[in-house]
């Protein structure tokens, strides 16, 4: 496995933690309200996450552009990092991003990601 997609792999899973944390409060809202915004998005994030990290795994060439579109999620999170005055966050964010875009397009990657 190239360390581009191994570097995916761990940004994915990551992401994943980050909704298994965040579902704690959404399901004590569902009690009161069954179907709520914030609920939507984060079944549409888990829904995503989890196929795009299936087809990394199953080594299929459309798994290129879904890690892409998975890897979009760092473009709003880097402004909203600078305007609570985490700096330092807003810089590893763009740096992980950088490296994961780089990781996925690399040519080893492409090899890699190549089953129809």
């Amino acid at each position: 496995m190239p360390w581009g997609v191994g570097l995916f792999l761990a940004y994915a899973f990551v992401i994943l933690a980050g909704a298994a944390l965040a579902l704690g409060p959404v399901v004590e809202r569902a009690v009161l309200i069954p179907i709520t915004f914030e609920g939507i998005v984060l079944m549409a994030l888990l829904a995503y996450t989890i196929f795009t990290i299936t087809l990394v795994l199953q080594r299929k060439a459309a798994a290129r552009g879904l890690a892409l579109g998975l890897l979009s999620l760092l473009v709003p999170a880097i402004p909203l990092a600078l305007l609570s005055g985490q700096v330092i966050i807003a810089v590893a964010l763009v740096a992980i991003g950088f490296l994961v875009y780089r990781g996925i397009r690399a040519p080893r990657a492409r090899a890699w990601l190549d089953q129809e």
